[in-house]
Formats: structure tokens, C-alpha cells, sequence
């Protein structure tokens, strides 16, 4: 397994997390974090996926043909290395010194007494070999004095500065934190008022986020999840026979997670309403994916299921989506 940092370039915003993400799942990748920002240029996304080598070149390929993407890099993602979007405007540096306005041209000094030319005029006048201009003869006296006229007003173009383009928008680089083990004893203590809270058990995961070191969190979130998913399933489909991983998404996976918010099923993929756990760039789509394991892997024929989260609306989509497969 790899990981990988794709940082691609696109021209709108809306829907752009879903579309690229399924491009991602179908070839075999899991993402780990994603994110967006507007640029002058465009709308700049950055993702870090991880998958099975063999299917990188299958990644790149489906990234380029991508109708949604203009272009875009991939490269293997270094942990703690933050690394800036290559599609970002450049910003002028605060010591940046603009250069001197260039010299006037020369004067050629003056040839006999004769009025002295400009340094083009004079080259000009040396290869045709014509000599040094001569000065105008003087205009003529006026014949009568013109009467006075009343002065014509005088008409001035103003020019209208163009409107300046958008302001580029800094990226925020991502913050790469240590990946530590699941508080055990945080979420054993969420697990205990179990029985008495569900279905209304969000608070109590949002007060475990708060408690739990912010590196173990999505780990934490994950555990909690696969907890309160066995005991789902325990409490209302101990007697449900094993079956495939779709049939059991259908009659188990959805309406257990259906008690908790709205969600709809359909082409192996589970979309997300309003999730309150993925807010301010903090996905908690963890949690769901925790708990689809723990409801499903007592019901389905295969050793285990895999939950590839495509997509999540805390870094902009509209929905968080999750692929369900074997």
C-alpha cells in the first residue's frame, strides 16, 4: 500500500469532491484527506489517498481523462511535509524591490551648430548618408490679426484604470498531526451510556472528540463505531443469516444507520445528509465507516467489508459518501 498527494486544477467547485472521488474509489484507492480552495486561477484540490501501488498508473490514466480536472500532479506523500499547491498564484514577497525604469536614449551632440538628433534619427540619417538635418525655415508673418475668439473648451479623456483581477487566495497548508491508537478508555466510557442514549448518541461523540488527543480522534471515532455497530447488531439482527455484502447493506446497514440521520443507498454507495460530526474541515466520517463494519461483518459471507469514504461535506462537498464493497 502507497500513499499518494494529488493536487489537480479545476474550473468549478460544485460537485467536484464526488466526481474525482469515484475516480479515486473505482480504481482501488481509499482517501485519507481532502481539500479545497479558490484560487485566481481556478479551484484548487488536494487529496491524499491511499491504495495498492499496482494501481497507480490505473489512477493517473483515470485522472487524465477526468472531464472535471485541467491538470494536475501526483506524487507519494511525505508525512509532516507540507507541500504547496504547483496551480496556486504566486505572491509578490513583502521585500520585493520593482526595477529602475529604463535610461533615456542619448542625445547626439550637435554637428556644425545644426540642431542635434535623437540617437535613432542620427543612426538613420548615417546609413541613408544624408547629412545633418537642417533646422525649419521660420513660418511666415501673419498677414491681419485674427479677432479674438471665445476660447473653446477644452475636452480631456479620462482614462478608466481596469478593474483589478481577483486577489489571490493563500492556500492553508495541511497539518499533518501524529496518528496515534484509539483512546480505549475515552470510548469505553462513551460506550457504557450506550443503551440509555441511542439513537441520539452525536453529542456524546462530539464530546468525545473534545476529549480524546487530536491525533487520535479519527482513530477514536473509528473504534466508537465499530462498537456501537456490533451492539446494533446484536440487540436487533442476532438471528439474521449471512448473506452478500449489497443484500446486507439493504436490510441491515441502512436502517440501523438510518435511526441515527438520513442517509440514501443506492449503486453500492451510502450518501450522507447533514452529517453534525463533519464541520469546520473535521470529517467524522470515520465513525460511520466504524460503524457499517461492525453492523455488517457479522451478517455478510465475506471475511470482511471494505468502506472507502469517497467524499465529505466538511471540505466542501454536498454530502458525505461512502462506498460499501467486499
Amino acid at each position: 500500500m502507497i500513499e499518494l498527494e494529488l493536487q489537480a486544477l479545476s474550473l468549478a467547485r460544485e460537485g467536484l469532491l464526488m466526481d474525482v472521488g469515484r475516480a479515486v474509489a473505482a480504481c482501488g484507492f481509499a482517501l485519507v484527506r481532502q481539500r479545497l480552495a479558490d484560487d485566481a486561477h481556478g479551484i484548487l484540490l488536494t487529496m491524499v489517498v491511499r491504495g495498492p501501488e499496482r494501481q497507480r498508473r490505473a489512477l493517473e490514466a483515470a485522472l487524465g481523462a477526468h472531464e472535471r480536472i485541467v491538470s494536475f500532479e501526483l506524487a507519494a506523500h511525505v508525512p509532516g511535509v507540507t507541500k504547496p499547491h504547483f496551480a496556486a498564484s504566486r505572491r509578490l514577497s513583502a521585500n520585493y524591490v520593482p526595477p529602475p525604469p529604463p535610461a533615456p536614449a542619448p542625445i547626439v551632440a550637435p554637428i556644425d551648430g545644426k540642431r542635434p538628433l535623437p540617437a535613432p534619427e542620427a543612426a538613420l540619417a548615417q546609413v541613408r548618408g544624408a547629412g545633418p538635418v537642417a533646422e525649419p525655415a521660420p513660418a511666415p508673418a501673419p498677414q491681419a490679426a485674427m479677432p479674438d475668439l471665445p476660447a473653446e473648451p477644452e475636452f480631456v479623456l479620462l482614462r478608466t484604470a481596469p478593474t483589478p483581477g481577483p486577489a489571490a487566495v493563500p492556500e492553508e497548508p495541511f497539518v499533518e498531526l501524529p496518528r496515534l491508537d484509539a483512546d480505549v478508555a475515552a470510548v469505553e466510557t462513551l460506550l457504557s451510556a450506550l443503551s440509555s442514549d441511542y439513537p441520539r448518541i452525536f453529542q456524546r461523540l462530539k464530546q468525545l472528540e473534545q476529549t480524546v488527543e487530536p491525533g487520535a480522534r479519527e482513530n477514536s471515532l473509528a473504534l466508537a463505531g465499530q462498537r456501537a455497530g456490533r451492539w446494533v447488531f446484536e440487540r436487533h439482527h442476532a438471528t439474521a443469516t449471512r448473506t452478500d455484502v449489497d443484500e446486507a447493506m439493504q436490510r441491515i446497514g441502512v436502517p440501523a444507520i438510518s435511526a441515527l440521520l438520513e442517509v440514501q443507498y443506492h449503486g453500492q454507495q451510502l450518501h450522507i445528509r447533514d452529517s453534525p460530526l463533519c464541520i469546520d474541515g473535521r470529517s467524522g466520517c470515520k465513525f460511520f465507516s466504524g460503524f457499517l463494519e461492525g453492523v455488517l461483518e457479522p451478517a455478510i459471507t465475506a471475511r470482511n467489508v471494505t468502506i472507502v469514504e469517497v467524499c465529505c461535506r466538511s471540505y466542501g462537498a454536498d454530502e458525505c459518501v461512502l462506498a460499501v464493497m467486499d
